[in-house]
């Protein structure tokens, strides 16, 4: 097994409970980890045999800027069924952040965090 990781993602979209978010949108910064078996890339070196860190930042920027969600959770959640079905992880960790989210105190960032293994992800499907 390998792991395949994509750091700090950022793109721009319109998710949140509050109605400013929903029209002004905001930054979304995104970590993706993906957990596959990596033997045929090794002996081949061949692009075919893994999968593609390009295909996998054009999925996670199509989920982020195509939809809106209420939740961070429900947009981790998209992303991952997506991935999953597209390619074939064993495992693929989330990680979504929100900077300056709306809230009465002073903070960095908001950030869910999902991981879920080939055999977890049914309950999303």
């Amino acid at each position: 097994m390998g792991r395949v990781s994509l750091k700090n993602m950022v793109f721009y979209g319109y998710h949140g409970v509050a109605e400013q978010e929903k029209i002004l949108g905001g930054r979304f910064e995104v970590d993706l980890s993906l957990v596959f078996d990596m033997t045929p890339a090794i002996k081949s070196d061949h692009l075919k045999d893994t999968i593609s860190y390009e295909d996998l930042y054009k999925l996670v920027h199509n989920v982020v800027t195509d939809s809106k969600y209420y939740l961070l959770e429900a947009l981790a959640g998209k992303i991952i069924k997506e991935v999953f079905l597209k390619f074939s992880p064993e495992k693929v960790l989330i990680r979504i952040r929100k900077p300056n989210a709306p809230v009465k105190g002073v903070l960095d960032t908001v950030e869910v965090e999902i991981c879920r293994t080939r055999d977890e992800i049914e309950e999303l499907l």
